[in-house]
């Protein structure tokens, strides 16, 4: 069996290192599948879930990114991820809160970069309660 080397890091620390048979998550024009040899690639990827597919014990891994860069190599795959958060973290209920926190600050926004930057992170909080509920669902 084919396999290729993922790693997902963040700035603050290595989320996942290890062989897979397949990994999934955002990019930026749409959901996107590797494959062991597949064409190397570079673009941005979106807030959501990297799904992996471990060699090892065919279990899926599951962590939650914030967005970033994917590189792939037809024997490497690398998430560099803004933020990462493996999938037995994600805790609902602060997810929730902090939602809601964002919805207020917008409402609240007294310029266009306090806009910007409430949206921005109700986006990611949107993708983040997504994916723990698309996580939970398994």
């Amino acid at each position: 069996m084919s396999t290729i080397h993922v790693d997902v890091v963040s700035a603050e620390e290595s989320i996942f290192a290890g062989e897979a048979t397949l990994v999934s998550l955002p990019g930026e024009s749409g959901e996107l599948g590797i494959l062991p040899r597949h064409t190397p690639l570079i673009t941005r990827i979106k807030p959501g879930a990297v799904r992996i597919q471990r060699a090892d014990n065919g279990q899926e891994e599951f962590v939650f990114v914030a967005g970033g860069i994917l590189e792939v190599q037809p024997h490497c795959v690398t998430v560099l991820a803004d933020t990462a958060i493996r999938g037995k973290d994600l805790d609902e209920a602060k997810a929730l809160e902090a939602k809601r926190l964002a919805e207020e600050a917008i409402q609240s926004a007294k310029g266009e970069l306090d806009l910007a930057r409430a949206q921005s992170e109700l986006a990611e909080l949107v993708a983040q309660l997504a994916a723990i509920r698309r996580l939970r669902k398994k």
